[in-house]
């Protein structure tokens, strides 16, 4: 149970260039109960991750309507595919390497897409960080502000 993935109603989106490939299937082959909506890349031949983030930003728009959609997003780094990510009004992605990173990135930016850096990230880890964004829930209360100031234009 410690270990669990707790999810109730909830998609998970997710996507990746094709430096994340084999972790983006390691993954989802460690999970086989969550609501997954794989939007690729399904190979190792190279792909630009601009394209990808774009895709799952216009996946969670049009399903976080009805449901509670999750994103994941993986490239090498983490960091290009959460910057593109990020450009999405509607999206909040935080880039997390740890558990705690995921924790806080949940409970005070209400972050709506993890973004894992492949090259960077052991897919137990990876799997790890997972399980405590999804488990984790926005604290709202004070980080409500903040979060409601990161959708405005500057």
């Amino acid at each position: 149970m410690k270990n669990k993935i707790i999810v109730k109603n909830k998609k998970i989106i997710i996507a990746c260039d094709h430096a994340g490939y084999d972790l983006k299937n390691y993954i989802i082959k460690k999970n086989p109960s969550l609501a997954w909506v794989d939007l690729g890349t399904n190979s190792e031949n190279s792909v630009d991750y601009p394209d990808y983030a774009d895709k799952l930003a216009k996946k969670i728009k049009l399903l976080s309507r009805k449901k509670l959609v999750i994103g994941v997003l993986i490239c090498g780094s983490g960091q290009g595919i959460a910057i593109r990510a990020n450009r999405h009004k509607h999206i909040r992605a935080a880039i997390c390497w740890s558990e705690e990173i995921a924790k806080a990135s949940r409970m005070h930016n209400d972050a709506n897409v993890l973004c894992l850096g492949a090259r960077y990230t052991e897919p137990r880890l990876a799997q790890r960080i997972l399980k405590t964004f999804i488990n984790t829930k926005f604290e709202g209360g004070r980080h409500e502000r903040r979060v409601a100031k990161l959708a405005k234009k500057c």
